[in-house]
């Protein structure tokens, strides 16, 4: 459903503008900065030299005749996360670690594959090139057997040695997409001009490289689909919202894509909201944008943005738009047990709101495919009509979301 061709109301932008001021005035008094740690990035010389400190404790292991190993902290346990509503989800400086031994038959094939991919790390650092993960697993696709391993284990090396993945010299191509009002230049030297029209610009490889971003938007729109993004653009949303900017990182994001929200967000402060599915996937997707994934805990300070808002759909919304009792199907096991999982999640207690959703999700089910892609279709009405309440909340202190 396409909006009448008109702009926004002078209100809206009014409400925005406080909005924002109530965001400033939170990060003046601190409850929206990020820790110390999360502004310096180490040298090249200083991770040569990490790597150069474990190579070293392998080597004399073997000398005392020991079966060296690798101390790895644990990013599976939800019991060495710890949670602020101001940083997100971090891991805990004392957390527990596993050991990944190369004497044992369950974990010498992992030992072998950290030890290569880190001389290729420490060849790319010296040499001052950068590859992809992609590009790592085939230089050797029979040892790795599969794309996932080298991913799990250049996210576990990062983590090793409490560094962002950039600096591994490692990088990924980006999924997500962006559009609207923005510029920027790119490392070596490429001005983008971001548009508000049907074509989006991908999302940099390099944020950590993007210079010079200029923008007069006022806010910042998340989408959770690729589907839904478009949409939006072919009705135009960005141009009769300008000036705004939309994200979408196609489903559960990339490092790329998150690092570009939180890197709009420190450099102009500007409202982000998130339009996610009323399921549990887009539930989890929105809360990975706010306050981190466990996964990548250890690297929570350069990625979540916790000032983000949920702007829908909701699960309250089913009702709200009157959608046919006949178009929703049960939440599977599978949907079922995701959902508790989130409930079970720290930050859930700091949400009552976010609480009665969770069990409107479970007792209205989900929507099917083919109703999901009909509100699609609306979710620019849906959109619109919240981009107005939300931040009116905001600024009267009722804002539950």
């Amino acid at each position: 459903m396409a909006l009448a061709p008109m702009g926004p109301e002078a209100s809206f932008f009014d409400a925005l503008d406080r909005h924002r001021a109530s965001l400033l005035a939170m990060v003046k008094k601190g409850a929206g900065e990020t820790p110390d740690r999360a502004t310096r990035v180490p040298s090249s010389s200083e991770v040569l030299t990490s790597i150069e400190n474990i190579i070293q404790d392998i080597i004399k292991s073997l000398a005392r005749n020991e079966a060296p190993a690798f101390t790895i902290d644990n990013r599976s346990s939800w019991e060495n996360m710890t949670f602020e509503d101001a940083f997100g989800l971090q891991m805990r400086p004392q957390c527990t670690t596993r050991k990944i031994k190369s004497d044992s038959l369950r974990s010498v094939r992992k030992f072998a594959l950290i030890l290569k991919i880190l001389s290729m790390i420490y060849k790319l650092i010296q040499s001052n090139t950068y590859a992809t993960k992609r590009d790592i697993y085939y230089t050797e696709s029979q040892l790795f057997r599969n794309q996932a391993a080298v991913d799990s284990i250049i996210d576990d090396i990062s983590c090793m040695l409490k560094v962002p993945r950039r600096s591994l010299h490692v990088i990924s191509t980006s999924k997500g997409l962006i559009a609207g009002n923005l510029r920027y230049v790119e490392e070596d030297g490429t001005q983008v001009q971001c548009m508000c029209s049907a074509t989006a610009t991908a999302v940099p490889s390099n944020i950590q490289g993007m210079q010079n971003l200029v923008t007069d938007a006022k806010f910042l729109l998340i989408v959770e689909k690729d589907a839904t993004f478009q949409r939006l653009l072919d009705d135009n949303f960005c141009s009769r919202m300008s000036p705004c900017i939309m994200v979408t990182g196609k489903g559960t994001p990339d490092l790329n894509t998150r690092l570009l929200v939180k890197k709009l967000w420190d450099t102009f402060h500007i409202p982000v909201f998130t339009l996610v599915d009323a399921d549990p996937y887009g539930i989890e997707i929105m809360c990975i944008y706010k306050y981190g994934s466990m996964s990548m805990s250890f690297e929570a300070h350069n990625l979540t943005v916790p000032t983000i808002r949920w702007l829908g759909l909701l699960p309250s919304d089913i009702k709200r738009l009157n959608i046919p009792k006949d178009s929703l199907i049960p939440l599977t096991r599978r949907d079922q047990m995701k959902l508790d999982s989130i409930l079970r999640r720290p930050y859930i207690t700091y949400h009552p709101f976010w609480k009665k959703e969770h069990s409107l999700c479970s007792m209205k089910c989900l929507t099917s495919n083919r109703m999901q892609a009909a509100l699609r279709g609306g979710n620019e009405r849906v959109t619109r009509r919240r981009l107005l309440v939300l931040p009116l909340a905001s600024c009267t202190g009722t804002l539950p979301c």
